[in-house]
């Protein structure tokens, strides 16, 4: 998938995405990140600024011409600010802090600044349940379609069984002249599958529709299709 992903990205829809505008996320309690560009081929960020607060009230703040990601390090998470200059409000006092480069730690990465369409197909599993709970944590809307992907892979495991079960049913039974009627039905059946699929999907990321529900509808409905199938199969 992450093959092929790449591959549209650059032939089929020219370019990748590789830059973002406006950036504002929570990446801690109370902490929030903002980037005024940001360029994902060099890992860069320009216009950083970093807010923390206290019981709603603005304790410190970070500003930076540039903040870049440290791709060589061995833990996750750290950047360098250049061009730095730290406010630290204590009361009606304030104090400044300013120097050329700090390194320090952010609960942000990279991939959590460009979103790319289909990006949620090249995670694994446990990538996609860990970006999940961090992306809800941060109170972010845009985790639908990655939930939607998420429970889709699980419910797709079992969608193995129901629609063997349905083609089994269906050659199972012996018809003068050939099975065609019966193999037109299971391909009809398995391409209604796949319709119902991706219109629930739509609907849970374009409506109020629970990701797990959105995932599960297509195997509920087929799992009765399958025991009817199977009740009216021959011994």
């Amino acid at each position: 998938t992450v093959v092929r992903h790449d591959f549209e990205s650059l032939y089929k829809n020219n370019k990748k995405n590789t830059t973002a505008s406006n950036i504002q996320l929570m990446v801690d309690k109370g902490v929030v990140a903002y980037i005024s560009q940001y360029d994902d081929t060099r890992k860069t960020g320009y216009g950083f600024s970093l807010y923390q607060f206290d019981n709603k009230k603005l304790v410190s703040q970070l500003n930076a011409n540039v903040i870049q990601y440290d791709t060589i390090s061995d833990s996750r998470y750290h950047w360098k600010a250049v061009s730095y200059k730290i406010r630290t409000l204590k009361g009606m006092r304030e104090q400044i802090t300013s120097g050329a480069e700090l390194d320090t730690i952010i609960q942000m990465e990279p991939m959590d600044l460009i979103f790319s369409k289909g990006q949620q197909e090249t995670f694994t599993s446990p990538e996609l349940k860990r970006y999940i709970s961090k992306q809800q944590q941060r109170g972010s809307s845009n985790v639908v379609q990655y939930e939607v992907e998420y429970h889709k892979r699980i419910a797709s495991s079992f969608a193995s069984f129901i629609l063997t079960i349905i083609g089994v049913s269906l050659s199972s039974r012996k018809r003068k002249g050939g099975m065609g009627m019966y193999l037109g039905i299971g391909l009809a059946l398995s391409f209604t599958y796949i319709l119902l699929q991706t219109i629930s999907s739509t609907f849970a990321i374009n409506a109020d529709t629970p990701p797990i529900l959105a995932a599960w509808i297509p195997n509920i409905l087929y799992a009765f299709i399958a025991y009817y199938c199977y009740k009216k199969a021959p011994n």
